[in-house]
């Protein structure tokens, strides 16, 4: 929560009401579900991807170290 804060700044109530309106307006009350569902799609696999790619380094890190161990 703290990381939208921030992200939003110094925007007030007014600002986002003033947004979230012209939203409304370009996009229609219809396509909006759509494109937050589509969002957070998004997100989930950026995150899964993320985890994946940590996953396999932390894999890779203990693959090295038990080759290092085998040649001892």
């Amino acid at each position: 929560m703290n990381t939208i804060l921030l992200f939003l700044g110094n925007l007030g109530f007014n600002e986002i009401l003033l947004i979230g309106v012209i939203v409304l307006v370009f996009f229609g009350a219809k396509k909006i579900p759509e494109f937050m569902k589509g969002l957070g799609r998004g997100v989930r696999e950026f995150k899964d991807s993320m985890n994946d790619v940590k996953r396999d380094l932390e894999d890779s890190g203990r693959e090295a170290s038990k080759k290092i161990e085998d040649q001892k």
